[in-house]
């Protein structure tokens, strides 16, 4: 049979979607499972690319899985170099501001125009909305005057905010790992004025009917990649190593 890949939660520019085309296409060949790479871009909903019942490998963000009722099987997930916490596979969210405004703090972007991803993710919404809570507890009132969205990719984020419609917006700061990674010049345009408490990276996932075999042969396969040294070129562009990790590890 054959399985679908996607990794569009990460594909957040040409060069990077490149990438993880090319890794996709090694671990065909490593793991022996006949892997098609599916292009599922913006606008298609990433629910329906969860819910495939031919889901092989493919990127999903913790929030909408531990919501789903046939919950998809854990492949690996990555670690990025400079996760939150050393080593482990968790990121934060980016708050992220224009480097030519005068926004210093979280603070300094109350009254403005707040910018968000889509309902269902964590580092877009989610985690946002807890970060910003104590804050509109403490004033009792509302902190915007604007909410932008959805712009659903981390990448629509960034032209919003350099475009002007937004004030602040939420990043996925493995997200932005990858975009300034790949387009340096990136760095001088925003700044990332606040962070949020770590949580677990968004994973690779087979759908829930995957066969056990199917699953293990991808996750050995991910467990070699960081010393393949076919892998050497794309382990510096992902900014990160893969490493299978157990259901209860991702959920902890």
């Amino acid at each position: 049979m054959r399985y679908v890949a996607n990794a569009r939660m990460y594909s957040v520019n040409p060069e990077a979607a490149a990438a993880w085309k090319e890794l996709f296409g090694w671990l065909a060949r490593e793991s022996g499972v006949d892997l098609e790479i599916l292009d599922h871009a913006f606008p298609l909903p990433l629910a329906d690319l969860w819910s495939r019942t031919d889901l092989g490998c493919a990127f999903m963000c913790g929030f909408p899985y531990m919501l789903a009722t046939h919950r998809p099987r854990p492949v690996a997930a990555p670690i990025p170099t400079t996760a939150p916490i050393a080593g482990r596979p968790v990121y934060a969210t980016c708050l992220v501001a224009r480097a030519e405004s005068d926004v210093h703090t979280i603070e300094d972007t109350f009254g403005g125009r707040l910018g968000y991803t889509v309902a269902d993710s964590h580092s877009g919404y989610n985690a946002l909305r807890h970060s910003l809570l104590p804050y509109y507890r403490q004033r009792g009132a509302k902190l915007y005057r604007e909410s932008v969205g959805p712009l659903t990719t981390p990448r629509r984020v960034i032209d919003a905010l350099l475009a002007g419609d937004i004030d602040i917006g939420p990043l996925d700061s493995y997200a932005l790992d990858l975009m300034q990674y790949h387009q340096p010049e990136l760095g001088s345009q925003i700044r990332v004025v606040a962070t949020t408490d770590p949580a677990p990276v968004p994973f690779l996932v087979a759908s829930s009917g995957c066969p056990a075999e199917i699953l293990s042969c991808l996750q050995a396969a991910l467990g070699n990649f960081s010393t393949a040294p076919a892998c050497s070129g794309l382990k510096s562009g992902f900014v990160s190593m893969l490493s299978p990790l157990s259901l209860s590890k991702i959920t902890a």
